[in-house]
Parts: C-alpha cells; structure tokens; sequence
C-alpha cells in the first residue's frame, strides 16, 4: 500500500514516515508550501512557527529526511488556497473582535484537503495519507471514528473535529499510541534530523496587524458600565480574557471580557467577570454521530490545552448547540471552537457564536 506522509521538517512528520516504512508501507513524502507573504516583517529571522518564511528550510530539512528514508519527495504548492481560506477566514473573523483557530481550518481544508488532492492531479499516486498528529482513527460499526491520542498532554484530536467520514476513511495517524517522548528517543535511535526540532509555537511568527494589513481604528476601552477607562488602535489586537497589555491602570487586575465590533469598543472587568455557564456552538461537525436529537451528557473543551470537561449539550435546530458546563468555564472567546468528547472520542464540535 502507498501512503503520502505530510512531512513539515519537524520531529513527528519524521518519525511518522520512519514507522510506516518499517511497518511495510510504501512512503512518499510532501511537504506543503504555504508562504507567500514575502517582504513581512516575519521575514527578518523569526521562527518556529507553521506559516512564515523559515518554510524554505523545513522544506530542506524535509528533502534531507526523504534522502535519509530513501522515499519519493515532493513540495506541494497549496500557497494560493490557503491564502484564500485560512488568511482570508483569519482576517476576517479578527476584525469582527473573533478569535479563531486557523490550526482548525488548515487541518480539514488544506493540510487534509488540498494538500492530498493536489499531490493527486500532480500525477502522485497513492492509497492513504497520514500525517504526525496524536490522535487515532478507528472503525466502529462502518462508521470511521476520530480518537484522543493516549498521551493527553499531547492529544492533538481537538485540532481535528472538522474531518468528514472520507478523510478519515483515507487517513493513518501513526502516532496516536505514543508519547512525545517516545517518538523524539525513536528519531534519535534512528539518526533523524529533526530529533531535537522544537514544535511550532504559533501558526505565525510575526505581527498579527501583519496579516490584518488594516489601518488603526481608534476606539473606547470601556467598563461593564459604559465609563471609558482608555482608547485602544483596533479591537483585533485583544483577545478574550486577556489581562496584560491592556494599557489601563487600576487598583485590581482586569480582563478583557468582550470585544463590540459595532461600537468598537474593547469592554474590560474583574476576574469573577471572565466566568460563563454555557456558549453557543454553530457550524457543526459531527463525526461519532449523524447529529444530536436530544440531550446528552458529555465532556467539551473551549481550548486545545485543556481536558474535557463535563457538559450537558442541548440541540438548536440543525446546525447549532447550547453548551452548559458543570464548572463554569473562564474567557470563552467567540471564533474558538468547541469540541465534544465521549470519553477519548470524538463526538464532533463546532464554532463558538456566544457565550453566557
């Protein structure tokens, strides 16, 4: 069987590769070329991050891997459809005072979605892709089921809610029985480059306003009560529970807790202020189940770094679901995502629209 492996230069893409060509697979690799914003001031040497200009040398080290694996090697050209769904979605939802989650988007319509497809019409042939994500694909009941990968502090799984059936059906995730750990003592046993490679820290390593490309917007900081404590140059340069750098002073700490596109105003309170009971999630993805008809209890998380925790979710027509927490959760910011879980499974998510 032939598999294209999404080789990014780091350390799991590389040891992903190395397990399948030891458990028998014939391996290709790709890498996808995103960076197409030359002349930002990310160019002047800033790094460890998935869209910037160091591509050129993850796209080296990557070639330098495939030589050292003795497998097929081709750079993907994806920089025109990502520039146009996740930048354009990225600048789109910041400049409504949204937070997103590019990660999100990148996984199911580029890194597994185009990436694939056009290594396809490039005349590469193949049966599955995989990549280095720690997570699990299993088949339940002719239903392809999307499972946390066993070390939770690396679960990746929340960074791919949005897969449908037939990318799952056509996906392997070598690394989702592993720990970080493991997989960078396997690089170093077998002489990899990119053992000691930090992870990516960011999807980009410059100045958001970068991307943004948008004039200041001079605009209130205001508290719940309307008073105006400050002015601020855009509401895209805040985010949700924010506390430094908000550029007031006051005698206790103070968070961000909403963000009003259409009075441009950043609202700011206390700590206790940040606490919400429940969100609202639209724009569904459901991979466990065909869609939920009643309530059911299960567990969510707001952000990725986070452990499920207990809810209760609650259907609102078709595509929209009412989240009530157990525990009330801090700085739910509008434009995350939400991802419900039934134990290590994946049950689906969506988009965060509001937050009570």
């Amino acid at each position: 069987m032939k598999v294209l492996v999404g080789l990014s230069g780091g350390v799991d893409s590389s040891v992903a590769a190395l397990i399948l060509k030891q458990q028998g697979y014939e391996v290709i690799g790709a890498t996808m070329s995103i960076w197409g914003k030359h002349g930002l001031a990310a160019a002047e040497g800033k790094h460890n991050a998935c869209y910037g200009p160091d591509e050129k040398e993850d796209i080296e080290l990557a070639q330098k891997l495939a030589n050292q694996l003795g497998i097929p090697y081709h750079v993907v050209d994806c920089v025109t459809k990502y520039e146009d769904i996740v930048i354009e979605n990225f600048k789109k939802e910041y400049l409504q005072g949204h937070t997103p989650n590019p990660c999100v988007w990148c996984n199911a319509l580029i890194k597994f979605g185009v990436l694939p497809e056009v290594a396809r019409l490039n005349g590469v042939e193949f049966d599955k892709f995989a990549t280095g994500h720690y997570a699990r694909v299993e088949e339940e009941n002719g239903r392809y089921v999307l499972k946390r990968g066993v070390a939770p502090h690396k679960d990746q799984s929340y960074f791919l809610y949005r897969l449908k059936q037939e990318q799952l059906k056509n996906i392997i995730l070598p690394l989702g029985n592993y720990t970080k750990d493991q997989i960078r003592a396997i690089a170093k046993e077998n002489g990899l480059e990119a053992a000691d490679k930090p992870d990516s820290q960011d999807f980009y390593g410059g100045d958001y306003n970068e991307l943004l490309g948008v004039e200041d917007k001079i605009g209130n900081i205001v508290d719940l009560y309307g008073k105006i404590l400050g002015t601020h140059k855009g509401i895209w340069n805040y985010t949700i529970g924010q506390r430094k750098g908000i550029g007031v002073s006051a005698p206790e700490p103070l968070y961000v807790l909403e963000l009003r596109k259409d009075t441009n105003e950043v609202v700011i309170g206390p700590a206790d202020k940040t606490f919400k009971k429940s969100l609202i999630a639209n724009d569904l993805n459901w991979i466990a189940i065909d869609g939920l008809k009643t309530s059911i209890k299960a567990q969510a998380k707001i952000r990725s770094t986070q452990e499920p925790t207990p809810v209760e979710l609650i259907p609102h027509g078709h595509d929209e679901v009412e989240v009530v927490f157990e525990d009330m959760q801090k700085s739910i910011a509008i434009g995350q995502s939400a991802v419900f879980y039934d134990g290590d499974k994946v049950l689906g998510g969506g988009v965060i629209k509001s937050a009570q």
